[in-house]
């Protein structure tokens, strides 16, 4: 495993739609791996691949100790409102407030090549709608209803 550079707001990367993965394979196992030690490393919640410079339909998330590894997720259901302040490790330094769905219920492929659901209220379904939105090439701050800058000791 291996600590990955954060790409930061401003890259390209960032907003474009991440590619479909063709195949499971040793190296997209190493990705997730790689990308579950940075988002730790960095105090994060979930992480998408481009997050980490790679175009491709891959994100982890972990809340309440439970790690998700979604591959070429897709959305399936979606209900309700909540609205929340949000942070992004790609946009350091800033909160805003956005909507997201109060439920979401996703399919993907697990680390196995296996076919996985996952179903998400609250933090897990804030996290989840946030790491798909990567994949399509969204940042928060695009849907954020205001954007605050924040001290490094406000953290």
């Amino acid at each position: 495993m291996a600590l990955r550079n954060i790409v930061k707001e401003g890259d390209d990367i960032l907003t474009k739609r991440a590619k479909e993965v063709p195949e499971v394979n040793e190296k997209i196992k190493g990705l997730l791996d790689d990308m579950i030690e940075t988002m730790r490393a960095n105090d994060g919640v979930g992480l998408a691949a481009p997050q980490v410079g790679v175009l491709r339909r891959v994100f982890v998330v972990e809340v309440n100790d439970e790690v998700y590894e979604l591959i070429n997720p897709e959305i399936l259901e979606e209900s309700g409102i909540q609205t929340g302040d949000e942070g992004c490790l790609s946009v350091p330094g800033y909160i805003g407030t956005v909507e997201r769905p109060a439920y979401i219920k996703m399919k993907g492929l697990d680390r196995d090549g296996n076919e996985v659901l996952v179903e998400g209220t609250e933090l897990l379904a804030v996290a989840l709608s946030h790491e798909y939105d990567h994949l399509e090439g969204v940042l928060f701050v695009n849907k954020a209803l205001d954007l605050q800058e924040i001290d490094a000791d406000d953290e």
